[in-house]
């Protein structure tokens, strides 16, 4: 008999690790999302049994495949009626030995084996809303349950299984495949696994609404996608500049808000405190990305990072290039948004008045109408020229429209400090 804690522990280490895989398999050779989860949890829970009894396996990923993959072979001969399930039976009995993916040569006519890419691509099929795509992302290749994703995105359960249950049936009606698409469709579809990603780890890290302004589960799950992302496409720079991006950002992640929960600004943060191991990381992955002579969107935003996580201070930071930078990623992403921050670095690095000129040129435009880091932008370039009842206004304009309660402290905060000056 094994220790309880150790089998535990394994259950659970092998659950991060190999519940898309296992999940993934059984999707490709019964077609069935829902029996594939069902027989996937049901060997995760035979594992803290058996795995008590005869110790853990060399291979949990193989077992836990093989103990699921009989699972589903037992429900469809079960339900056997009509050739279409038949013919499921007959490919999963055709060979009931001990189930090894890696040796699997079952192929979508992509040349990719690997089913956890095949399934990411299918769960981010462009036919599907994005909230969905998340969403089934989350579920499918991260195990996390319908409860937790409804709670990191703050709707109802019930409405979080509508939505899941909507994209399946969608994927199956639609007929939508289940592999990597053809060389000319990747670069696109790419594109849209990796904002799938991105907005997945966005979330986590500065949550749009609630009490918190973080939620770690949720850039935690978006880092090891993109590590899995990684791994089965090494030379995909804008891959590695995702990888790059998440990495040197997390590593700031426990200095951005204090021992009481408030919000820290970038350059009030504790650098010491930063994960240095996770910003060497990262910027390792971004060099060997940009050697690659393809930068993108991704690859540019890491190297934005890189300029606040390499300096040792919040006065070493090279405004100017990160100016550039941003300018250079509006050609990529030509977004209001990114303007925006254009306008931040310029006023770091030429002066707050630059900066405003160019906020005001937003304000006029109205497409970031609504979007409460417009005010609290142009609030923050007036604090820093002395002018503080102007930046009181803004203030109180930003308040009106933030959703987070951390930000929203923080923003009463500074509102307090321009009055009282």
């Amino acid at each position: 008999m094994t220790d309880v804690d150790e089998v535990e522990k394994a259950v659970a280490a092998a659950f991060r690790e190999e519940w898309g895989q296992v999940v993934a398999t059984l999707i490709r050779v019964t077609g069935d999302w829902d029996l594939a989860e069902e027989c996937a949890q049901d060997a995760f829970t035979q594992a803290l049994d058996r795995w008590r009894r005869d110790g853990v396996p060399r291979r949990p990923g193989a077992w836990l495949t093989t103990t699921a993959r009989n699972r589903a072979l037992d429900v469809l001969r079960r339900q056997a009626v009509g050739a279409q399930k038949l013919r499921e039976v007959a490919v999963l009995a055709r060979d009931e030995g001990p189930y090894d993916p890696e040796y699997d040569d079952e192929g979508d006519g992509s040349g990719v084996r690997d089913d956890r890419l095949r399934l990411i691509f299918t769960c981010c099929h462009p036919a599907l809303p994005i909230e969905a795509r998340v969403a089934l992302t989350l579920r499918a290749l991260a195990g996390l349950t319908t409860p937790e994703i409804a709670r990191a995105f703050l709707v109802p359960e019930a409405t979080m299984a509508q939505r899941l249950v909507r994209a399946k049936r969608k994927i199956r009606n639609a007929g939508i495949p289940y592999r990597v698409p053809p060389a000319h469709l990747l670069p696109e579809r790419t594109t849209g696994v990796l904002g799938v990603v991105y907005l997945l780890f966005n979330e986590g890290y500065a949550a749009t609404s609630g009490a918190d302004l973080m939620r770690t589960n949720l850039s935690a799950e978006a880092i090891r996608l993109a590590r899995v992302l990684a791994r089965l496409m090494p030379d995909e720079p804008e891959v590695l500049g995702l990888l790059a991006l998440l990495l040197l950002h997390d590593a700031r992640r426990n200095t951005r808000v204090d021992a009481a929960g408030e919000l820290v600004t970038l350059e009030d943060q504790d650098r010491t405190a930063w994960d240095r191991a996770e910003a060497d990381e990262g910027a390792a992955l971004l060099e060997t990305a940009l050697r690659r002579g393809r930068p993108g969107p991704y690859q540019i935003q890491a190297a934005i990072a890189a300029c606040h996580t390499t300096v040792a201070t919040a006065e070493e930071t090279d405004w100017a290039d990160v100016a550039a930078l941003y300018g250079e990623l509006a050609r990529f992403v030509p977004s209001a948004v990114v303007r925006l921050n254009r306008a931040v670095a310029l006023g770091m690095a030429e002066g707050p008045e630059t900066g405003l000129a160019l906020v005001a040129e937003l304000e006029k435009e109205g497409d970031l109408a609504g979007y409460h880091l417009l005010p609290a932008t142009r609030a923050d370039l007036l604090r820093r020229t002395g002018r503080t009842e102007e930046a009181a206004e803004a203030y109180g304009k930003a308040l009106e429209l933030v959703e987070n309660e951390a930000e929203r402290r923080f923003l009463e905060k500074r509102l307090a400090e321009c009055r009282s000056a």
